[in-house]
């Protein structure tokens, strides 16, 4: 009873309704005497609560007027108290300040006006914290709703989202699961269901997904003794200020034993503290576990009358994608518009509790503490292993980049010393050779002197020299060393996080396979009846019956599966796609390429003197600068046509889902992001012809030159640029700007003007994070590692400093990344992972990659090989002098065809007869003049050679660091030994435990028997009576 008299123990089964009061659902007077029927039961085997309070729980009251009408829609709701945010700590626990939310589901719903008028003169302090008695019809389940048509206004669709809504609930309850709705937030047209899943559910989920818990037992984990232990105690020291202050990151001496969950075997666990046996990232899963294979499949829906096969259609196929698996589902077709665990609290302001989250915000997630390691064991317990893989694997990379920067630094150091004793580049400069080049193109460019590309030579030579060789051998077995040193540091991680004997189970078809699978085999179905296959009579009803049978949950699909002639044109659109996507890649490449060709030629005629000396600079910083914002724009394009492509293939599982996304996604985007590289680093000046001779795109265009040092130097500055922009525009700015631009947009949207008293109310824990952005997967971040990878190893001998790069941005995105999961966005779901899954394939492949890219660019791109053949071949000192000469060709100008002559040749000062050209070929003098000579053949034999041995050894090298370094750790392996002997004596100890037991119970039997005859009463007594008084003895025992 409440304080006005009315008793609220009792809801009706049909609510009194009233046409004019939409969205209203009115009591009658009388409140007890009512039948119930249709109830909301709670699973007693389920129920945490004492046995007086079972079938207690709280429902939302959303519109009560002061004779105490009560609208009935929500399944289960709030109770209300004096201070209920007090007592829930703000949305982290159910109103009873007891339960802690596990889960939360958001949906939208809508009010009529007087819903919301209603909604308003509630006093909801006068209701106290009293609950409400559960044995009340699941609202929408009721009586129908009759209004008149003309005052009907309620929307079909929001009508349907809500039956499935209440279905969906009460079935989690069925599952064991406390559900509270929350819908007088802050955030308009938004309810919250919370969700917690009490002990017993937890423990029989546990024990179903097989989650390996810590038992009482405790084991000494394995030291290191004599020298080891003095070098380890002496690292433990120095690095000590830069560990963080965190209790998982200490040194651990003793580890408790695990072992899978099991309800028969709880003595073997820590049950001491129940509330923190699971921590909120496995009560999460277990959660996150019953959701996706909860299903809602029994709906009842209103589909008004006359309707006939056409509505009954329509349902079907809204059935579809709930027929089996209930929330992804459900979150797809907007019944519900967020589902996601909540934070551990506030990670800021001088009132918030101390937390998990508040930790990783100070020790991790500032860019104050970017010194420090990452309290790796921390970020697994909150966001879980999959996404503590990551950053664990983001922070050996990076690591492994330190070595590789010093080495790129001291290989720049060296050809900055060098740089004066480079004979080539010295001659280039030496004014004295007076060397006359050829014009750079056709009629409006004059011919030119060779030392005016000093600067350019002089450049070339810190990035194109004998170290940059050592440094591509270098770089390619260090890719090696690393993947070795990240699968050690992946199975200490995996001993570590109980991951040892994990092994990923099959995961439940994804709903749109099982929706593809539901039409084939509809449509097979239909296609018999056609044939002619069934009687008449059931052809008749067997529509009506196969949709019935659907809503009634009947699987219709286990027999049939998508085969590869139902993928095929998917497959079909994925490859056409694909390739006109590359071909898009190779078009816009050609495109720069025009441009570079004709504005060149533009500034050639220019008339300003510092336009005309400047044409190579500003022609390459302009083209690679067009070249990096085409690459960021059709990154994001590519992003989301693999996504698309992806959905088409209607992959069975996410697992082959994400993998099958990935593969497409790296594909477009290496080839966009490499393409121009490749172009400058292989088929730059390839193909250019020669003077008098020239080959021309569209006839009109004569192919682009390298520069006289070579195109080593356009290569450093392109790939430079890309990775620089990539980096900073697209891996930084784009991750800060987006996130806070669609969190402002959110806010922005919720707002509601002329609500004070509401705007100044504090926002519960779900509120807040329901303005946070969504998670979208670890596919972005590993994409831009993987990339930058890429940067890294594939074209290093023309970029040494690339390491160096690389190391100061990811020193950056560590903490950046750590800030947007901590700060920017919902908590994700917790994953069980073992390692990073195909990105390591990937890595691998890039590795193997630029062992064969590097031998090219060195052999192809650079002159270290010219340089050996001329220094061993043809060289008369055995010195460099000469080689500048020995590469250039000789042209008579009067050779020129007709039309492409310089016109202007007074700019030099003297009359010119013959220019010199970069290439290997016959003098105009010769009988085969302009013919590739002998030297181009020697040069490029020895290319070819360079390349099979460079590949051949540093893979052998490779494979040598790759099978001398042990994947597992030795004392690992010891450790895993060691934990199943100590698992196997525990269960000896238990059976042995038993058979004493069991050996002590029999021993007192006999004894008891024996004391029953030695106290006979009676040696005569009857037989009978013995037996009733041994019988008496053995009662007693």
């Amino acid at each position: 009873m409440d304080t006005d008299g009315i008793d609220l123990h009792r809801i009706p089964r049909e609510p009194y309704t009233d046409g004019s009061f939409h969205g209203v659902e009115f009591l009658p007077e009388d409140f007890r005497d009512v039948p119930n029927e249709s109830t909301m039961r709670v699973n007693e085997k389920y129920s945490t609560l004492p046995a007086e309070d079972q079938g207690i729980h709280i429902i939302n009251i959303r519109a009560i007027e002061d004779i105490g009408y009560v609208r009935t829609e929500s399944t289960l709701l709030n109770s209300f108290s004096q201070d209920p945010d007090a007592n829930c700590k703000y949305g982290l626990y159910f109103r009873d300040g007891k339960r802690k939310v596990d889960y939360i589901l958001v949906y939208h719903y809508k009010k009529s006006s007087f819903s919301r008028t209603l909604t308003r003169r509630i006093h909801f302090n006068d209701l106290g914290s009293r609950n409400v008695r559960q044995d009340q019809p699941l609202p929408g389940k009721g009586g129908e709703i009759n209004m008149e048509e003309g005052e009907l206004h309620m929307d079909y669709h929001e009508d349907d989202k809500r039956v499935r809504r209440e279905e969906y609930e009460s079935n989690l309850m069925q599952a064991g699961l406390e559900l509270e709705r929350d819908e007088d937030t802050k955030i308009h047209g938004l309810g919250f269901v919370k969700i917690h899943a009490p002990w017993n559910v937890l423990c029989r989920e546990a024990e179903f997904m097989k989650l390996k818990m810590p038992t009482k037992k405790v084991y000494q984990i394995h030291q290191p003794h004599g020298l080891l232990k003095k070098i380890n105690s002496v690292i433990q020291k120095i690095t000590e200020p830069i560990q963080p202050k965190v209790a998982e990151h200490k040194h651990q001496t003793v580890k408790r034993l695990s072992y899978p969950f099991s309800r028969e075997k709880q003595h073997l666990f820590d049950l001491s503290d129940k509330d923190s046996f699971f921590d909120s990232k496995t009560r999460s899963t277990i959660v996150y576990e019953i959701l996706k294979r909860t299903t809602c499949t029994k709906a009842k829906y209103s589909m008004g009358k006359g309707e006939g096969r056409k509505k009954e259609t329509t349902l079907l196929n809204k059935r579809r994608k709930c027929d089996k698996y209930g929330i992804t589902s459900l979150l797809a077709n907007g019944v519900y518009s967020a589902a996601y665990p909540l934070h551990d609290g506030d990670y800021e302001g001088e009132h918030a509790e101390p937390n998990d989250r508040k930790l990783l915000c100070e020790e991790w997630a500032s860019y104050g503490v970017f010194y420090k390691y990452q309290p790796i064991d921390l970020v697994r317990k909150y966001f879980g292993e999959k996404i503590g893989l990551y950053f664990a694997w983001l922070g050996v990379y990076t690591q492994m980049l330190i070595p590789a920067s010093v080495v790129g630094i001291i290989v720049f150091l060296y050809g900055c010393a060098t740089m004066d004793e480079n004979i080539p580049s010295m001659e280039m400069c030496d004014q004295r050779n007076n060397i006359t080049m050829c014009p750079l193109c056709d009629s409006t460019c004059s011919y030119w002197k060779l030392s005016s590309a000093c600067a350019t030579a002089r450049a070339s030579h810190l990035f194109d020299n004998p170290a940059t060789v050592f440094f591509s051998v270098f770089m390619a077995l260090w890719a090696a060393t690393f993947m070795e040193h990240w699968k050690r540091k992946q199975m200490r991680l995996n001993y570590r996080w109980d991951l040892t004997g994990f092994e990923e189970e099959e995961d439940h078809p994804r709903a749109e396979y099982e929706a593809k699978v539901l039409e084939k085999s509809l449509k097979k179905e239909y296609k018999n009846k056609e044939k002619g296959q069934q009687l008449a009579e059931e052809a008749a009803n067997k529509w009506r019956q196969r949709v019935k049978r659907v809503m009634a949950g009947v699987k219709l699909t286990e027999k049939e599966k998508l085969t590869w002639k139902d993928r095929f044109p998917a497959y079909f659109t994925n490859f056409v796609s694909i390739i006109f996507m590359i071909g898009l890649t190779f078009a816009i490449v050609f495109g720069v390429i025009i441009y570079r060709i004709s504005t060149a030629a533009a500034l050639a005629i220019s008339s300003s003197p510092g336009g005309r000396s400047n044409v190579r600079v500003t022609v390459t910083a302009t083209a690679v600068i067009i070249n990096l914002v085409v690459i960021i724009i059709l990154d994001e394009v590519y992003g989301c046509i693999a996504r698309w492509l992806t959905q088409i293939e209607v992959p069975k599982t996410d697992k082959s889902f994400e993998e099958r996304l990935i593969f497409k996604a790296f594909l477009l985007k290496f080839v966009n992001a490499y393409t121009p590289i490749f172009y400058v680093a292989f088929f730059k000046g390839r193909f250019v012809g020669r003077p008098g001779d020239y080959v021309y795109i569209f006839h009109s265009f004569r192919m682009e030159e390298c520069a006289p040092g070579g195109c080593l130097m356009e290569l450093c500055i392109q790939l430079s640029i890309i990775m620089l922009g990539k980096q900073l525009i697209q891996n930084n700015l784009f991750e800060i700007g987006i996130p806070k631009m669609k969190k402002l947009i959110r806010k922005l949207k919720q707002q509601r003007p002329g609500d004070h008293e509401e705007h100044m109310k504090k926002k519960q824990r779900y509120e807040v994070d329901y303005n946070l952005e969504p998670f979208a997967g670890l596919t972005p971040e590993y994409m831009e590692m993987i990339i930058q990878f890429g940067f890294v190893t594939l074209f290093v001998a023309s970029f040494p400093l690339a390491p160096l790069f690389a190391l100061l941005n990811n020193i950056i995105e560590i903490r950046l990344d750590a800030k947007k999961f901590v700060t920017e966005l919902r908590r994700p779901v917790a994953v069980r992972a073992k390692d990073i899954g195909i990105w390591y394939n990937i890595l691998r492949g890039v590795g193997k990659l630029a062992v064969i890219i590097n031998a090219f660019v060195i052999s192809f791109t650079s002159d270290f090989i010219p340089r050996l053949v001329y220094l061993y071949m043809y060289s008369e000192s055995g010195t460099m002098h000469g080689f500048v000469n020995h590469t250039l060709s000789y042209f008579n100008v009067s050779d020129f065809q007709a039309g492409t002559a310089p016109k202007d040749t007074s700019e030099l000062g003297y009359p010119v007869q013959i220019c010199r050209y970069k290439d290997y070929r016959d003098p105009p003098w010769s009988e085969n003049k302009y013919d590739i000579a002998k030297d181009f053949w020697a040069v490029l034999a020895a290319r070819l050679a360079f390349v099979i041995v460079f590949q051949n050894l540093v893979m052998f090298m490779s494979d040598f660091v790759d099978w001398i370094i042990p994947d597992i750790p030795k004392d690992i392996s010891q450790q895993i030994h060691k934990e199943k002997v100590l698992m196997v004596e525990v269960f000896m100890k238990e059976e042995q435990g038993k058979l004493q037991l069991l050996e002590t119970w029999r021993d007192k039997e006999k004894r008891k028997g024996e004391n029953c005859n030695n106290h006979s009463p009676r040696p005569s007594m009857s037989h009978r009576g013995s037996v009733s008084s041994c019988h008496s003895c053995h009662v007693d025992v």
